[in-house]
């Protein structure tokens, strides 16, 4: 076990609004002997502006391995060191991983500052229930991977939230009204900038609003997905009509009653005449 007190801090920093940066973080970037950041260049602006000049060192997919063996002999001389993302709190679908897990094993503290995270962010003001959910970073970049992985939390109940970046934001829409039907979607689009905005809709209306302006489409996404609604516990006396007259608001008709069916044991015709009566 290393006994001497040098520490790995991973810091958050700013998603947008610099002022977001806390009074502890800067003291704790002006103290330590090095700065490990995602993109050199990007974070040089933000510790230029605040007036701190630590040195910085790159830490990416490319290169974590050879720099976490190098962190860990700064360590080991007795130099705390700190991470940071280009955005946000690290390590949440940004490189960090394998450098806090050596750190770990190295027998040196890991410390944190917490601080801005957009997943968070968009979940808060997303109106969606908080208690459950789950965090998929961001989706397949090709369409076939993204809509098999949508296809595969279909029947998710915990709230979903993903990340999405504007050159893909148009065709995952698709893939979501496609997948998700009725079920709510909440877009947050460039939070704690300039031209923040989040709007609440069903994910076959989201085409449509993001083709509606163009500046719909700029910027980066947190996608918060409603999730399934929660199965009837076993032995639980839930009627048919009960249960399509609270899937229905969220699934289409053809969805509604599968799953109904599926919960209810009777006759998936049976439930889909059901729910086309209710529905009307």
């Amino acid at each position: 076990m290393a006994s001497s007190g040098a520490t790995l801090w991973v810091v958050a920093t700013p998603i947008g609004n610099l002022e977001d940066f806390s009074p502890r973080a800067r003291e704790v970037l002006q103290s330590v002997a090095l700065i490990a950041a995602e993109d050199t260049r990007h974070s040089r602006r933000l510790t230029g502006h605040l007036g701190i000049a630590t040195p910085l060192v790159s830490l990416h997919e490319h290169n974590e391995i050879a720099r976490t063996r190098e962190i860990v002999e700064r360590l080991a001389a007795g130099d705390s060191v700190a991470v940071i993302s280009d955005a946000g709190t690290p390590l949440i679908s940004d490189p960090g991983y394998q450098l806090v897990s050596a750190v770990r094993a190295a027998g040196y503290a890991v410390l944190t500052v917490p601080g801005p995270c957009a997943a968070i962010a968009a979940l808060s003001v997303a109106g969606l229930p908080t208690d459950r959910f789950a965090f998929e970073g961001f989706l397949p970049a090709k369409a076939g991977p993204r809509r098999q992985r949508l296809a595969n939390l279909y029947d998710e109940t915990r709230t979903l939230v993903c990340y999405e970046s504007s050159h893909r934001i148009a065709a995952t829409a698709a893939d979501l009204a496609a997948v998700f039907g009725e079920r709510i979607v909440v877009v947050a689009r460039e939070l704690t900038k300039l031209h923040e905005q989040s709007a609440s809709m069903a994910a076959s209306a989201l085409p449509d609003w993001l083709a509606a302006d163009g500046n719909r489409r700029r910027g980066e996404f947190v996608l918060v997905i409603a999730g399934a609604p929660t199965p009837p516990a076993p032995g639980s006396d839930v009627s048919l009509d009960a249960l399509l007259a609270e899937l229905l608001p969220l699934a289409g008709t053809k969805k509604a009653a599968t799953i109904a069916a599926r919960l209810t044991g009777v006759a998936r015709n049976t439930a889909y005449d059901r729910a086309l009566a209710l529905a009307d």
